[in-house]
Protein backbone atom coordinates (compact mmCIF):
# COMPACT_ATOMS: atom_id res chain seq x y z
CA UNK A 1 0.00 0.00 0.00
CA UNK A 2 1.21 3.48 -0.84
CA UNK A 3 0.56 6.54 1.30
CA UNK A 4 -1.76 7.90 -1.40
CA UNK A 5 -3.75 4.66 -1.21
CA UNK A 6 -3.88 4.88 2.57
CA UNK A 7 -5.05 8.49 2.50
CA UNK A 8 -7.82 7.51 0.04
CA UNK A 9 -8.95 4.83 2.48
CA UNK A 10 -8.54 7.16 5.45
CA UNK A 11 -10.76 9.85 3.95
CA UNK A 12 -13.54 7.62 2.64
CA UNK A 13 -16.89 7.16 4.41
CA UNK A 14 -15.97 3.93 6.22
CA UNK A 15 -15.49 3.92 10.00
CA UNK A 16 -12.65 1.41 9.64
CA UNK A 17 -9.12 1.26 8.23
CA UNK A 18 -7.21 -1.87 7.26
CA UNK A 19 -3.88 -2.91 8.76
CA UNK A 20 -1.69 -5.94 9.35
CA UNK A 21 -0.27 -7.21 12.62
CA UNK A 22 3.50 -7.30 12.87
CA UNK A 23 3.77 -11.09 13.07
CA UNK A 24 5.87 -11.09 16.25
CA UNK A 25 3.74 -13.88 17.77
CA UNK A 26 2.69 -15.60 14.56
CA UNK A 27 2.00 -14.98 10.88
CA UNK A 28 1.01 -11.35 10.10
CA UNK A 29 -2.74 -11.11 9.76
CA UNK A 30 -5.13 -8.44 8.49
CA UNK A 31 -7.10 -6.49 11.09
CA UNK A 32 -9.64 -3.67 11.01
CA UNK A 33 -9.00 -0.59 13.14
CA UNK A 34 -11.59 1.98 14.09
CA UNK A 35 -10.65 5.34 12.62
CA UNK A 36 -11.92 6.97 15.82
CA UNK A 37 -9.34 4.97 17.80
CA UNK A 38 -6.59 5.93 15.35
CA UNK A 39 -7.50 9.61 15.73
CA UNK A 40 -7.47 9.24 19.52
CA UNK A 41 -4.00 7.65 19.40
CA UNK A 42 -2.72 10.32 17.03
CA UNK A 43 -3.95 13.12 19.29
CA UNK A 44 -2.19 11.57 22.30
CA UNK A 45 1.13 11.51 20.40
CA UNK A 46 0.52 15.05 19.13
CA UNK A 47 0.01 16.23 22.71
CA UNK A 48 3.03 14.31 24.03
CA UNK A 49 5.42 15.84 21.49
CA UNK A 50 3.72 19.21 21.13
CA UNK A 51 3.20 18.83 17.37
CA UNK A 52 1.66 21.89 15.74
CA UNK A 53 0.24 22.81 12.33
CA UNK A 54 3.06 23.40 9.87
CA UNK A 55 5.57 21.18 11.70
CA UNK A 56 7.45 18.63 9.61
CA UNK A 57 6.95 14.92 10.32
CA UNK A 58 8.98 12.22 8.57
CA UNK A 59 8.23 8.58 7.87
CA UNK A 60 10.82 6.44 6.06
CA UNK A 61 8.51 3.46 6.68
CA UNK A 62 6.04 1.59 4.49
CA UNK A 63 2.35 2.45 4.71
CA UNK A 64 1.44 -1.24 4.97
CA UNK A 65 1.92 -1.38 8.73
CA UNK A 66 0.61 0.66 11.63
CA UNK A 67 3.77 2.70 12.27
CA UNK A 68 3.64 4.28 8.83
CA UNK A 69 -0.13 4.70 8.80
CA UNK A 70 -0.13 6.48 12.15
CA UNK A 71 2.47 9.03 11.04
CA UNK A 72 0.08 9.94 8.23
CA UNK A 73 -2.82 10.19 10.68
CA UNK A 74 -0.76 12.40 13.04
CA UNK A 75 0.00 14.75 10.19
CA UNK A 76 -3.65 14.79 9.14
CA UNK A 77 -4.90 15.48 12.67
CA UNK A 78 -2.34 18.17 13.53
CA UNK A 79 -2.05 19.95 10.21
CA UNK A 80 1.64 19.07 10.08
CA UNK A 81 3.49 18.42 6.83
CA UNK A 82 4.51 14.83 6.12
CA UNK A 83 7.76 13.84 4.43
CA UNK A 84 7.39 10.34 2.97
CA UNK A 85 10.16 8.23 1.48
CA UNK A 86 10.86 4.60 0.66
CA UNK A 87 12.26 2.56 3.57
CA UNK A 88 16.06 2.45 3.46
CA UNK A 89 19.06 2.19 5.75
CA UNK A 90 19.83 5.88 5.18
CA UNK A 91 16.55 7.63 6.00
CA UNK A 92 16.05 11.38 5.50
CA UNK A 93 19.29 11.69 3.55
CA UNK A 94 17.51 13.80 0.93
CA UNK A 95 16.41 16.48 3.42
CA UNK A 96 18.49 19.65 3.70
CA UNK A 97 20.44 20.94 6.68
CA UNK A 98 17.94 23.78 6.96
CA UNK A 99 15.03 21.36 7.38
CA UNK A 100 13.79 20.71 10.92
CA UNK A 101 11.83 17.54 11.59
CA UNK A 102 9.61 17.62 14.64
CA UNK A 103 9.04 13.86 14.79
CA UNK A 104 10.43 10.93 12.79
CA UNK A 105 9.51 7.27 13.11
CA UNK A 106 12.03 4.53 12.29
CA UNK A 107 12.96 0.92 13.06
CA UNK A 108 16.18 -0.05 14.91
CA UNK A 109 18.01 -1.01 11.71
CA UNK A 110 17.74 2.60 10.53
CA UNK A 111 19.51 4.13 13.54
CA UNK A 112 23.02 4.29 11.98
CA UNK A 113 21.64 5.91 8.83
CA UNK A 114 19.46 8.51 10.49
CA UNK A 115 22.34 9.56 12.74
CA UNK A 116 24.03 10.78 9.55
CA UNK A 117 20.96 12.58 8.15
CA UNK A 118 21.74 16.25 7.43
CA UNK A 119 18.50 17.71 8.86
CA UNK A 120 17.73 18.68 12.43
CA UNK A 121 15.37 16.29 14.25
CA UNK A 122 13.65 17.08 17.55
CA UNK A 123 12.26 13.61 18.37
CA UNK A 124 12.74 10.12 16.95
CA UNK A 125 10.50 7.20 17.91
CA UNK A 126 11.91 3.73 17.30
CA UNK A 127 9.63 0.71 17.07
CA UNK A 128 9.01 -2.55 15.29
CA UNK A 129 11.57 -4.46 17.37
CA UNK A 130 13.53 -3.92 20.61
CA UNK A 131 16.70 -1.82 20.46
CA UNK A 132 19.93 -3.25 21.81
CA UNK A 133 21.89 -1.27 24.42
CA UNK A 134 24.55 -0.66 21.75
CA UNK A 135 21.98 0.78 19.36
CA UNK A 136 20.71 3.13 22.06
CA UNK A 137 24.23 4.28 22.90
CA UNK A 138 25.00 4.81 19.21
CA UNK A 139 21.84 6.88 18.81
CA UNK A 140 22.48 9.08 21.85
CA UNK A 141 26.13 9.63 20.92
CA UNK A 142 25.39 10.27 17.25
CA UNK A 143 22.56 12.74 17.81
CA UNK A 144 22.83 14.06 21.38
CA UNK A 145 20.50 16.99 20.64
CA UNK A 146 17.69 14.69 19.53
CA UNK A 147 15.25 13.06 21.96
CA UNK A 148 15.15 9.32 21.28
CA UNK A 149 12.18 7.17 22.32
CA UNK A 150 11.46 3.44 22.29
CA UNK A 151 7.80 2.65 21.68
CA UNK A 152 5.53 0.15 23.43
CA UNK A 153 2.33 -0.85 21.73
CA UNK A 154 0.78 -3.06 19.11
CA UNK A 155 -1.31 -2.85 15.97
CA UNK A 156 -4.50 -3.45 17.94
CA UNK A 157 -3.87 -0.35 20.10
CA UNK A 158 -3.24 1.79 16.99
CA UNK A 159 0.52 2.06 17.53
CA UNK A 160 2.27 2.97 20.78
CA UNK A 161 0.54 3.50 24.11
CA UNK A 162 3.75 4.17 26.06
CA UNK A 163 7.21 5.59 25.39
CA UNK A 164 10.63 5.09 26.97
CA UNK A 165 13.48 7.57 26.66
CA UNK A 166 16.71 5.95 25.46
CA UNK A 167 19.02 5.38 28.41
CA UNK A 168 16.09 4.90 30.81
CA UNK A 169 14.28 1.66 31.58
CA UNK A 170 10.88 3.18 32.42
CA UNK A 171 8.00 3.37 30.00
CA UNK A 172 5.54 6.23 30.44
CA UNK A 173 1.94 5.97 29.24
CA UNK A 174 0.58 8.45 26.72
CA UNK A 175 -2.13 10.90 27.78
CA UNK A 176 -5.43 9.07 28.28
CA UNK A 177 -3.79 5.69 28.94
CA UNK A 178 -3.62 3.96 32.34
CA UNK A 179 -1.90 0.73 33.35
CA UNK A 180 -2.47 -2.22 35.67
CA UNK A 181 -1.30 -5.84 35.98
CA UNK A 182 -3.06 -9.18 36.23
CA UNK A 183 -2.29 -12.09 38.56
CA UNK A 184 0.58 -13.19 36.30
CA UNK A 185 2.22 -9.78 36.59
CA UNK A 186 1.37 -9.06 32.94
CA UNK A 187 0.49 -5.57 31.78
CA UNK A 188 -3.10 -4.45 31.26
CA UNK A 189 -3.53 -1.34 29.11
CA UNK A 190 -6.62 0.78 29.57
CA UNK A 191 -7.83 3.76 27.56
CA UNK A 192 -11.46 4.51 28.51
CA UNK A 193 -12.18 6.45 25.32
CA UNK A 194 -10.79 3.77 22.98
CA UNK A 195 -12.89 1.00 21.53
CA UNK A 196 -10.08 -1.56 21.93
CA UNK A 197 -9.71 -1.02 25.70
CA UNK A 198 -8.76 -2.89 27.80
CA UNK A 199 -5.94 -5.01 26.37
CA UNK A 200 -4.45 -7.78 28.52
CA UNK A 201 -0.92 -8.48 27.31
CA UNK A 202 1.54 -11.33 27.85
CA UNK A 203 4.26 -8.86 28.87
CA UNK A 204 5.56 -9.23 32.42
CA UNK A 205 6.34 -5.83 33.92
CA UNK A 206 7.28 -4.12 37.15
CA UNK A 207 4.43 -1.64 37.56
CA UNK A 208 5.70 1.53 39.23
CA UNK A 209 2.38 3.39 39.15
CA UNK A 210 -0.70 3.68 36.93
CA UNK A 211 1.29 5.34 34.13
CA UNK A 212 4.82 3.93 34.49
CA UNK A 213 6.31 0.45 34.15
CA UNK A 214 9.54 -1.45 33.52
CA UNK A 215 9.37 -4.22 30.93
CA UNK A 216 10.86 -7.54 32.05
CA UNK A 217 9.90 -10.02 29.33
CA UNK A 218 7.10 -11.95 27.70
CA UNK A 219 5.31 -14.57 29.77
CA UNK A 220 5.51 -17.07 26.92
CA UNK A 221 9.30 -16.71 26.78
CA UNK A 222 9.95 -17.34 30.49
CA UNK A 223 12.41 -20.15 31.20
CA UNK A 224 11.74 -22.11 34.41
CA UNK A 225 15.01 -23.72 35.43
CA UNK A 226 15.04 -25.66 38.69
CA UNK A 227 11.90 -23.79 39.75
CA UNK A 228 13.46 -20.37 39.11
CA UNK A 229 11.94 -18.04 36.52
CA UNK A 230 14.42 -16.56 34.06
CA UNK A 231 13.39 -13.79 31.67
CA UNK A 232 15.43 -14.18 28.45
CA UNK A 233 14.98 -10.51 27.53
CA UNK A 234 16.65 -9.42 30.79
CA UNK A 235 19.56 -11.78 30.19
CA UNK A 236 19.93 -10.58 26.60
CA UNK A 237 20.13 -6.92 27.59
CA UNK A 238 22.91 -7.62 30.11
CA UNK A 239 25.04 -9.95 27.98
CA UNK A 240 24.82 -7.86 24.79
CA UNK A 241 28.37 -6.45 25.21
CA UNK A 242 29.78 -9.99 25.21
CA UNK A 243 28.47 -10.59 21.68
CA UNK A 244 30.78 -7.96 20.15
CA UNK A 245 28.11 -6.64 17.82
CA UNK A 246 26.71 -10.02 16.84
CA UNK A 247 22.98 -10.69 17.07
CA UNK A 248 21.78 -13.28 19.53
CA UNK A 249 19.06 -14.36 21.89
CA UNK A 250 18.42 -16.76 24.77
CA UNK A 251 16.03 -19.69 24.56
CA UNK A 252 15.04 -22.69 26.71
CA UNK A 253 16.41 -26.17 26.07
CA UNK A 254 15.72 -29.38 27.95
CA UNK A 255 17.89 -30.24 30.93
CA UNK A 256 17.94 -33.56 32.78
CA UNK A 257 19.01 -31.80 35.97
CA UNK A 258 16.87 -28.64 35.91
CA UNK A 259 14.01 -29.45 33.54
CA UNK A 260 14.94 -26.48 31.33
CA UNK A 261 18.00 -24.28 31.09
CA UNK A 262 19.01 -21.20 29.09
CA UNK A 263 20.90 -21.58 25.84
CA UNK A 264 22.47 -18.72 23.88
CA UNK A 265 21.87 -18.63 20.12
CA UNK A 266 24.29 -16.36 18.23
CA UNK A 267 24.28 -15.28 14.59
CA UNK A 268 27.77 -15.93 13.25
CA UNK A 269 29.25 -17.37 10.07
CA UNK A 270 32.71 -17.53 11.58
CA UNK A 271 34.15 -20.76 12.94
CA UNK A 272 36.62 -18.87 15.14
CA UNK A 273 34.08 -17.93 17.85
CA UNK A 274 35.15 -19.26 21.23
CA UNK A 275 31.97 -20.54 22.84
CA UNK A 276 33.51 -21.21 26.24
CA UNK A 277 35.02 -17.73 26.45
CA UNK A 278 31.72 -16.18 25.35
CA UNK A 279 29.77 -18.01 28.06
CA UNK A 280 32.34 -17.00 30.69
CA UNK A 281 31.99 -13.37 29.66
CA UNK A 282 28.20 -13.67 29.89
CA UNK A 283 28.56 -15.14 33.38
CA UNK A 284 30.74 -12.19 34.46
CA UNK A 285 28.27 -9.62 33.13
CA UNK A 286 25.25 -11.30 34.73
CA UNK A 287 27.01 -11.69 38.08
CA UNK A 288 27.98 -8.02 38.03
CA UNK A 289 24.38 -7.05 37.26
CA UNK A 290 22.44 -9.44 39.49
CA UNK A 291 24.90 -10.78 42.07
CA UNK A 292 24.73 -14.46 42.95
CA UNK A 293 21.45 -14.93 41.07
CA UNK A 294 23.25 -13.88 37.88
CA UNK A 295 25.12 -17.20 37.84
CA UNK A 296 21.78 -19.02 37.80
CA UNK A 297 20.58 -16.91 34.86
CA UNK A 298 23.65 -17.51 32.69
CA UNK A 299 23.30 -19.52 29.45
CA UNK A 300 24.65 -23.02 29.99
CA UNK A 301 25.47 -23.61 26.31
CA UNK A 302 25.82 -21.69 23.05
CA UNK A 303 25.13 -22.51 19.41
CA UNK A 304 26.09 -20.50 16.32
CA UNK A 305 23.80 -20.19 13.29
CA UNK A 306 24.30 -18.34 10.02
CA UNK A 307 21.18 -16.19 10.34
CA UNK A 308 18.64 -15.57 13.08
CA UNK A 309 15.01 -16.25 12.11
CA UNK A 310 13.09 -13.00 11.64
CA UNK A 311 9.49 -12.09 10.88
CA UNK A 312 8.56 -10.18 7.72
CA UNK A 313 8.87 -6.92 9.71
CA UNK A 314 12.32 -7.73 11.10
CA UNK A 315 11.32 -8.96 14.55
CA UNK A 316 13.08 -11.96 16.07
CA UNK A 317 11.17 -15.23 15.72
CA UNK A 318 12.29 -17.32 18.69
CA UNK A 319 12.50 -21.09 18.19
Amino acid sequence: MTYDEFYAEWRDDSEWASAHTSGSTGKPKPVRLAKADMRLSARATIAFFGIKAGDLLATPLAADYIAGKMMAVRADESGARLHVEEPSRFPLATLAAADKVRLAAIVPQQIPGIVAAPCAIDHIIVGGAPCTPEQEREALAGRPDTSWWATYGMTETCSHVALRAFGDNRYHALPGVSLATDLRGCLIVKAPEAGWSPVVTNDIVDLIDSTTFIFRGRADNVIISGGIKIHPEEVERVIAPALDGRKGYVRAVASEQWGSEPQLVVESTSDTCNGAALLARCDDLLTAAFGRSGHIMRPKSVIFISRLPLTSTGKLRRF
